[in-house]
């Protein structure tokens, strides 16, 4: 900036003070509203202790003149500028507080709403899949008209297999039991088992006493047909697949959450689920995990969440809207508007006794309602300046004065 702009600017700027001012009843010019003490004669016979350039008040001078900074009048300084006791502040007249607007509150315990709202897929719970295989190897001589996507119940047929395998051996099971040798007959049974077949196919056997090569696959679920292998006249080895089946009794949720609000997610916390097809609906379930990986491109966390669905309302591929959180949790609260963020640190300007002020470094939390979350650097009953804190804190600033640290807050 040139000495030419920054001479007008200081110009405009000091105008526009002493507009505000006098329009209020005061009469102020540029930077005369902070006052570090009245003027006396006394303190004008006073020697000052060295001169300095407002703009850069951290060079000193040993005689008055014009700044090399900035080309403006040095300014001396006295011994009795700065308050005998504490630290240094910014001290300005009550009346041209009133003018400027300068409002001070009172920081208070509250409460802070906890709740947080995040969207959603509803997704096939990955934990009730079944796979159907062919138990030993035969052909496929019947298909039940399935298809992929098609619902069936637990026990539904899903194709009829002949084994040739199996037909002998259970005509040699079917010869041992009449003879009635119990140690044989079980010798048998537990042979057919090794074949692959189940104890239903085995009693169904001694119950009809007749051998059968012909076997029929089923679902052991009940839920939605994912992919399927069966198709009449294939030849099958032992362990084929023929079809997977994912169960719909229960269905995953996987919301996004902001990696911001990590802490605020836990495992088995509670969670509530409306979607737009289901109107005054409301299906509560739990947090299952919180996945380890961030998405990188949304700066986002997983959470899964598992929805009880058995009657078989809900749908992958459905977008639902989360409720998750307390609805409030206990905290200590200051406006928004009072907390200054440089990017580097947050500040507050301290109101103290006789219009005096100072910075003070905080710690924030959460905003929610117009109101931030003081994690630190304030204590319940402090008061701070909630509108009109950018000037006292350029004028802080200005004159070196240093904010009060994180740990030096009152408790």
């Amino acid at each position: 900036m040139t000495v030419d702009r920054y001479r007008a600017l200081r110009v405009g700027t000091g105008v526009v003070v002493a507009v505000a001012v006098i329009g209020g009843g005061g009469f102020l010019l540029g930077r005369t509203a902070f006052v570090a003490a009245p003027a006396t004669a006394t303190t004008a016979a006073k020697k000052p202790l060295y001169w300095y350039d407002p703009m850069v008040p951290t060079q000193k001078f040993d005689k008055p003149g014009r700044s090399p900074f900035m080309a403006m009048d040095l300014v001396p300084k006295y011994a009795d500028d700065a308050p005998a006791v504490g630290p240094p502040v910014v001290t300005m007249d009550p009346r041209a507080a009133q003018n400027l607007g300068v409002r001070v509150v009172t920081v208070a315990a509250g409460a802070i709403d906890n709740a947080l709202g995040v969207t959603g897929t509803i997704e096939f719970n990955q934990r009730d899949i079944a796979t159907v295989q062919a138990r030993a190897g035969g052909f496929i001589v019947r298909t039940h008209g399935l298809a992929p996507g098609d619902v069936v119940r637990a026990g539904a047929p899903i194709a009829d297999v002949l084994v040739p395998e199996w037909g002998g051996a259970q005509a040699e099971f079917l010869a041992v039991k009449r003879l009635g040798d119990a140690a044989l007959t079980n010798a048998a049974r537990q042979r057919l088992r090794l074949l692959g077949m189940t104890d239903g196919a085995i009693a169904a056997v001694e119950r009809s006493g007749k051998s059968a090569g012909v076997a029929t696959v089923t679902s052991p679920i009940a839920g939605v047909i994912q992919s399927l292998d069966a198709r009449a006249g294939v030849t099958l080895a032992a362990g084929q697949t023929l079809a997977q089946v994912s169960g719909l009794r229960t269905v995953w949720l996987n919301v996004a959450v902001p990696e911001i609000r990590a802490a605020d997610i836990r495992v088995g916390q509670a969670a509530t689920a409306t979607l737009t097809g289901f109107p005054g609906e409301r299906f509560t379930g739990r947090v299952l995990a919180v996945l380890p990986a961030t998405q990188a491109d949304s700066r986002t966390l997983t959470a899964r969440i598992e929805l009880d669905n058995r009657r078989g309302l809900l749908r992958p591929g459905m977008f639902a809207a989360v409720n998750l959180g307390a609805p409030q949790r206990p905290a200590l609260l200051v406006p928004s508007e009072a907390v200054i963020r440089t990017g580097t640190r947050n500040l507050v300007m301290l109101a103290e006794p006789n219009g005096r002020y100072r910075p003070a470094v905080v710690n924030i939390g959460r905003d929610s309602g117009g109101q931030t979350e003081i994690l630190a650097g304030l204590a319940a009953g402090e008061k701070i300046v909630a509108s009109g804190q950018f000037l006292l804190d350029s004028e802080a600033s200005l004159t070196g004065i240093a904010a009060r640290p994180v740990d030096g807050a009152a408790r």
